[in-house]
């Protein structure tokens, strides 16, 4: 008797230790809970100061095996559900780490890293193509420059439109070329090559540029002026099927939506801006500054012009951030410069035009080639050049006989400041070269 008494007093003991129980393992969960996501708030905002600072230890080499960028289907996450969508993302913040340090370092890290391989591949170039005396085949380009692995490509996932390729080849009425032309990058060469592809009847009459006559025959090259509704009636009622943009920026905001396949060819950002001031100044094209270092510090509108052209950021803004504690918004300006550049059909670097051939070929369904390897110069009259390099036989090897040497014609002062003046104009052409040699490389044409 006395033990079934004690069998209530037993089976309430034995709840109330249960519900203690369960409220210890209650209140645990809710604690580990907490402390885990104080955890991810405090490591957030620590990551975020990390992207904004100047100061950013990163190793710029890129992997070679290791996965840049996944995609995961989430109704499985076994091996066979993972989709590889490319390195875009992960060189983009390669680029932009680079661009937010101050310039002199971005340039140390690119000199001596070569992050993006193009460094390495044009000097192993011009030493090959000088060896054999001729263009390199494609592949002796791949032995060069291998395809990478489709985690360490910045051209995947590809961004571009290819529906507006196609329109384009299939002459869709309407439809038209819109030409990025960076001054004394090639440009006039690009134009000469789709002169020699397209009727005359469908070519400006003045360097590609047909707001030479909308203009009533003021300005050439402005289109950032023009609304698209302009820009498309006025290009499908003259027929023209091609348009050079030359003094102003793409506006990012607005011309994808364009009928039109997308172009541009870069150069070295400091081979480029000699190119220019001998041009115009030494050449007396316009300009009468006889010495380097007055021209550069009047021109200050040329500082890291690429940059500038395809992040448009409203006039007058982008210089003040160029240097100092602005990492932020430099940062900002190489990823939007680099997203448009990626949703460009045709990124072409001027050293390597003798082998855009058959990127040329495969995106506008052009044949005639002849102008990637013939030297272009616009005004030649005014100023004849002796130097033997008006065909272009050896590549990029011809390219640098053609050019004045910046090492070689700037003091080292001067080569300094300039070069710092071009820090983010050279990350981002570094891009564009790493663009076009995947595309070179990797891309099957039928």
């Amino acid at each position: 008797m006395a033990s079934s008494h004690r069998r209530p007093a037993l089976r309430t003991a034995t709840r109330n230790s249960t519900i203690i129980e369960t409220v210890f393992l209650v209140g645990l969960v809710i604690v580990i809970a907490i402390v885990f996501w104080t955890y991810q708030i405090i490591s957030s905002n620590i990551e975020g100061a990390k992207h904004d600072g100047a100061a950013i230890s990163f190793p710029l080499n890129v992997p070679k095996h290791a996965s840049l960028s996944k995609k995961l289907d989430f109704k499985t996450v076994d091996e066979e559900s993972i989709e590889i969508t490319g390195g875009y993302e992960h060189l983009s913040r390669i680029a932009q780490d680079l661009a937010a340090l101050q310039p002199e370092e971005t340039l140390q890290k690119l000199q001596e890293e070569d992050p993006f391989g193009t460094r390495t591949f044009d000097s192993e170039l011009t030493e090959k193509e000088t060896e054999l005396g001729r263009v390199l085949t494609i592949d002796e380009i791949r032995q060069l420059f291998p395809c990478p692995a489709e985690q360490d490509r910045i051209t995947l996932p590809d961004a571009r439109v290819e529906q507006k390729a196609v329109d384009f080849r299939e002459n869709k009425p309407g439809t038209f070329l819109f030409f990025q032309h960076l001054r004394k990058a090639g440009g006039t060469n690009f134009c000469s090559l789709a002169e020699k592809n397209l009727p005359k009847h469908a070519q400006p009459s003045y360097y590609c540029m047909p707001d030479m006559g909308w203009s009533g025959n003021k300005n050439a090259g402005y289109l950032h002026d023009w609304s698209n509704e302009e820009i498309t009636r006025r290009m499908k009622e003259q027929g023209f099927r091609i348009a050079g943009n030359e003094w102003e920026n793409f506006d990012v905001s607005r011309h994808f939506e364009l009928p039109a396949v997308f172009a541009t060819s870069f150069r070295k950002p400091l081979d480029r801006a000699l190119s220019q001031f001998r041009f115009e100044c030494i050449e007396d094209r316009g300009c009468r500054i006889k010495d380097v270092h007055n021209w550069w510090d009047v021109r200050k509108d040329l500082y890291n012009v690429y940059t500038k052209t395809f992040a448009d950021p409203p006039p007058g803004e982008a210089r003040q951030y160029f240097r100092g504690n602005a990492a932020k918004q430099r940062r900002k300006y190489m990823q939007t410069a680099i997203e448009t550049l990626s949703k460009f059909h045709l990124v072409i670097s001027m050293e390597w035009l003798a082998y855009a051939g058959p990127l040329v070929s495969s995106v506008l369904g052009w044949d005639n080639l002849t102008a990637l390897t013939t030297r272009v110069r616009p005004h030649i009259g005014q100023a004849k050049r002796e130097d033997g390099q008006d065909k272009n036989s050896l590549g990029s090897a011809s390219i640098k006989k053609a050019s004045w040497v910046p090492e070689e014609y700037l003091d080292a002062a001067q080569y300094k400041k300039m070069s710092e003046d071009l820090a983010l104009d050279e990350v981002l052409t570094d891009v564009a070269r790493r663009m076009f040699l995947e595309r070179l490389v990797c891309e099957r044409r039928d």
